[in-house]
């Protein structure tokens, strides 16, 4: 018979024992079941389009491929259009190109760019401020850049659009997905195309009216035709535009004889204006001419002139919308 001592070691014993074999039990479940958070985290991962913030990502652009890695904070825009692009995504630039006609932004965007150092222009940006600020994308465009195109790589990555003109959304995307930014450029893009899809059903056969679209600058007029901003933004919603018009090229500078080729049920014209007053002395001139009185749609009283930055100079995704805010007037409000 064991003692009372003895009988005491020997349940403390048995105590103990239990006690280890149910911790290691409860640590074995512990180390099997899966990490909730983590599963979560895997599957956003793998399920979202867009990279990380701290991921690489390759974009195809005109000038070939550039690596970017993680959400470009510091962005150097080199196009007036891109300009648009950047704050339509909710970003401020660091550094962005002046307006074609002065050394400041144009009037639609400047209250945006407060505190944004200009860097230049398009035709020529100037590399020691761009570098200066450190950026780490540079935006901008072949047409214009092209020969710089290895100086401002090796600033930071740079991803070049091919040209300004045409469909303004093919650049807008571009440079959006340049930004880490695709799922806000789908959003700002479907937004668009709902503004046009409404402006289509309300205007009816309002847009069977010929549009004709004209253009005075220093020293030139000009026709403009289908691959042009105003004449892409023109075709999206469906207008008609006259025969002499109705051309998937660009433009034409036309002497005073080609005046009967700029009929049409309606004329949209504007002035790309420098400060030295020539398109202006142009405009008058050209609106005098016996050629220009005899126009069908000047005797109707439907020419008007409208904002050169917005129907054409600009050209980004603000400039579409106020271009189709004063179609909206223009066909659906009158």
């Amino acid at each position: 018979m064991l003692s009372f001592s003895k009988k005491k070691s020997t349940v403390l014993a048995l105590m103990t024992a239990v006690m280890v074999m149910l911790a290691g039990c409860g640590t074995g479940n512990q180390a099997a079941a899966p990490d909730k958070n983590a599963s979560q985290t895997t599957e956003q991962t793998q399920g979202s389009a867009a990279p990380s913030s701290e991921e690489s990502y390759t974009i195809k652009h005109a000038m070939g491929e550039t690596t970017i890695k993680g959400t470009p904070k510091r962005v150097v825009v080199l196009a007036t259009q891109g300009v648009e692009t950047v704050l339509a995504l909710g970003v401020k630039p660091v550094g962005a190109v002046s307006s074609f006609t002065g050394n400041d932004f144009y009037p639609h965007v400047k209250g945006e760019l407060e505190g944004v150092k200009v860097v230049g222009t398009e035709s020529q940006p100037n590399l020691e401020a761009i570098a200066a600020l450190k950026p780490d994308l540079i935006l901008g465009l072949k047409f214009r850049q092209e020969k710089i195109y290895s100086q401002l790589s090796a600033i930071a990555p740079t991803v070049f659009a091919e040209q300004p003109r045409g469909d303004w959304k093919e650049n807008f995307t571009l440079f959006a997905e340049a930004m880490n930014k695709k799922a806000e450029g789908e959003k700002v893009i479907a937004d668009w195309d709902k503004r046009v899809a409404d402006f289509k059903e309300k205007a009816g056969d309002k847009l069977k009216t010929k549009v004709s679209l004209v253009r005075f600058m220093p020293g030139k007029t000009r026709i403009y035709y289908k691959d042009t901003f105003a004449g892409v933004i023109l075709e999206q919603l469906g207008f008609a535009r006259p025969d002499a018009q109705n051309k998937p090229d660009f433009a034409d500078d036309v002497t005073k004889e080609r005046i009967p080729d700029m009929d049409g049920d309606i004329m949209f014209y504007y002035v790309y204006e420098t400060g030295d007053n020539k398109a202006s002395e142009l405009e008058k001139e050209w609106t005098n001419d016996p050629l220009w009185k005899n126009l069908n749609v000047v005797k109707n009283n439907k020419v008007f002139k409208v904002d050169d930055v917005t129907w054409n100079t600009s050209g980004g995704v603000k400039s579409a919308n106020l271009m189709l805010d004063d179609l909206e007037k223009f066909f659906l409000t009158k």
